[in-house]
């Protein structure tokens, strides 16, 4: 799966991407753009012919406070500071200036994955109330 994000002034999109996550790739007025985010892409295209269309992605990065801070550097309003989840990521989440969520986190231990819907991990099942 590729996501593609479409906004008013994606040229400004795709640079504040690469500054924040290191992407490669560039701007194609005429064409998507696509950035290559670790192992994965994602296309980036002006508004006009389609309709401005955000997302809210969750991206794995190799240090969370590090690149969230860059965002917010970078103009992205804070959501989440990073902190640590209970599900094992160390986690911070950000608005950029076109309305996309970015979900900033780092893998800090291995998920439990359930097997059924009543097999629940000690770190996701409620805390009882005090």
């Amino acid at each position: 799966m590729t996501p593609r994000i479409i906004v008013p002034g994606a040229e400004k999109l795709v640079e504040f991407i690469k500054k924040v996550f290191g992407a490669a790739g560039d701007y194609h007025p005429q064409a998507p753009a696509e950035l290559k985010l670790g192992d994965s892409i994602i296309m980036i295209s002006d508004a006009g012919v389609r309709d401005a269309m955000t997302a809210c992605l969750y991206v794995y990065v190799e240090n969370a406070d590090i690149t969230w801070q860059r965002a917010v550097e970078a103009g992205a309003r804070s959501i989440e500071p990073p902190s640590d989840m209970p599900y094992g990521d160390r986690r911070g989440m950000v608005k950029d200036a076109w309305g996309n969520i970015w979900q900033i986190a780092t893998r800090k231990r291995a998920r439990r994955v359930a097997a059924t819907p009543h097999d629940i991990s000690p770190i996701a099942a409620p805390k009882p109330a005090s």
